[in-house]
Parts: C-alpha cells; structure tokens; sequence
C-alpha cells in the first residue's frame, strides 16, 4: 500500500440503529407491549465499510456529521475504538444524530428512520485535500441524475489530482430511474461494486455475470455480489468466482458493506482477486450471524482462520 496518513478516505452516512427483534405485531393503538431485548448500534452503510477496515486492521479516516448528542459521542467512541480515524467527524450545532428503527422477526423486517444529520449528504462536501493523503477512496450514495454530474466531477479530480484508487459502491436505486449514463463514471472507477439485482437493472442484460463482463469493458474490475451464490469478479476480460460460506444468520444488516470491507481490505494488502473475493465472503457471512450491521464483523485473524476452516471442511 502506498505509504499515506490513511488507508482509505470515507465520506457518507452513519446513524444510529435501534434493532428490535422478534417482533411479530405492533401494538394497537393505546396498548403496550413488551420485548425481551433493545440493542442499539452505529449504522450506515459508508460507517459500516469504514468501521470494517479498522476491524481488519487498517487506518481509515471518516468523513461525515452527527449531532451534538449522546449518540454522536456513542458514534466517535465506536469509532475510535476500531480503529478509524473520526478527526474528520463534525458535530452539528443544529442537527440531530440520524436513527433507523428495525423491527425484525423470522419472516421479515420493517424499519422507521429518521436521517438527522444525513440529510445534509452531499458528494460536493469530499475534501480532496484529504483524500490526496489516503491511499483509496471508498464512494457511496449515487442517485441517478438528480447528483450524476457531482459524482462525475468528483471521480475526474481523484483520478486527475490524486493517485488514490477508488472504490463504488452504487447502491440501490430506489426512484427506478437506473439511469444509464452511470457508464459515464466507470473510466475512473477501479473496483466497481453492485449485487446481482442492481446490476442487471443498470446493465439492462439477462444476468449478473453479462453484466460484470460488459462494466468491466469500461471500469478498472467489476465485483458483482450474489448473495448465497457467493461473489463474482471480472478484470481484463477474465472471470474470478468464490462461493458463499455457510453459516446460520441472524440478522442481514450490514452484509454488502460487510463484503465490499473485507474486498478491498484484500485489494490494498495487494492479494489476488479471488483471495479478495473469499475476503468479501467471510467478512458478508461472518457479520450476519449477529445482530447489528458491524457485531459479528472479524478482525483479521479471525477473517482469516474462518476461510480456512470452511474451505478445508468442503
């Protein structure tokens, strides 16, 4: 990895997740119930992925607001307890720290959010001062044409003014607008992620894998995740497969970020791509079997000690 002051520059959204589980009705109106557990967590995806590299033992620095608030401070300390660099965490004077409320149950979850300081997220705030001090830069939070140019501009001038690799995540969609002109970003994008429903909605072909192939034409490596078919990578015209790992889960927040850490995790201490692919694997499956978005993420040894039990048991 380059010698920099960090390993990798995140900027996006982080909150605070209030997970219930087990619940099956909500109460009527004027009636109470009660449930044998509340756990409270950081969430967001872009705080996930950055709380993940800290885990595997990496130095990343992240760049987003909370409020000035208990949960704020609860969101600094988890931070800086995994390792993750919050000198580039702001504290609102106005707003509040973003909440998502999930209910959750065997069947199904149901969440009540209320985004706070995210609402204020905005590409245009990514200091290229700093990422010209990180070694990768992770991009979250595209929408389509309502923020296609920002995120256009943006990747031009990290390619352009930095020597950072970069990282995608794109992210569902949820106007179903899949605009087209996403093509347009792929020229400066080194490892673009999607799952397979994302990207046979962008891609406009039959599946996934078409799709990696035709992304990969254009972008540095295309990383497709499949869910509990595994993950899928395509660089330089070749196709890189890793299946899933087996385990019981128990809650599925967090599982793509999950998997996009431990991925790049692998492509910064330089390993082969099916080795990042068996990285993103264990740290997507490894996570869902604990409540909370980061819980059951693995530190590096423990990462590493998972792949090679479960490859020996198959």
């Amino acid at each position: 990895m380059n010698q920099k002051k960090w390993d990798a520059y995140i900027y996006g959204d982080v909150n605070i997740d209030l997970v219930v589980p087990g619940v099956e009705h909500f109460p009527a109106p004027g009636q109470e119930d009660e449930v044998d557990t509340m756990e409270t967590f950081v969430g967001g995806g872009a705080a996930l992925f950055t709380l993940g590299l800290g885990k595997l033992g990496l130095h990343p620095v992240f760049q987003g607001e909370v409020g000035d608030d208990c949960y704020g401070d609860l969101i600094a300390r988890e931070f800086a307890a995994k390792n993750v660099d919050c000198s580039l965490l702001q504290k609102s004077s106005t707003g509040k720290t973003g909440i998502s409320i999930s209910f959750t149950n065997e069947k199904d979850r149901s969440f009540l959010t209320y985004r706070g300081t995210n609402a204020g997220i905005s590409i245009r705030r990514v200091d290229l001062d700093k990422v010209r001090e990180a070694g990768h830069i992770h991009v979250t939070g595209y929408e389509g044409t309502s923020n296609h140019q920002d995120y256009l501009e943006l990747l031009r001038q990290v390619k352009e003014e930095t020597d950072a690799t970069v990282s995608f995540d794109v992210g569902w969609d949820a106007s179903g607008e899949w605009y087209q002109g996403i093509y347009d970003l792929f020229p400066y994008i080194d490892v673009l992620f999607m799952n397979e429903t994302e990207a046979e909605h962008y891609s406009r072909k039959a599946n996934a894998r078409e799709a990696a192939v035709d992304f990969a034409r254009s972008c540095g490596m295309a990383v497709i995740k499949l869910g509990k078919k595994g993950s899928l990578a395509v660089k330089d015209g070749v196709t890189y497969e890793a299946p899933a790992f087996t385990v019981k889960a128990v809650d599925t927040t967090g599982a793509g970020d999950s998997f996009n850490a431990g991925f790049i995790y692998g492509y910064l201490r330089q390993m082969d791509i099916r080795a990042c692919l068996e990285c993103g694997n264990g740290c997507g499956a490894l996570n869902v079997t604990a409540l909370g978005g980061n819980t059951g993420f693995p530190d590096e040894e423990t990462l590493h000690t998972f792949i090679k039990a479960q490859k020996e048991r198959n």
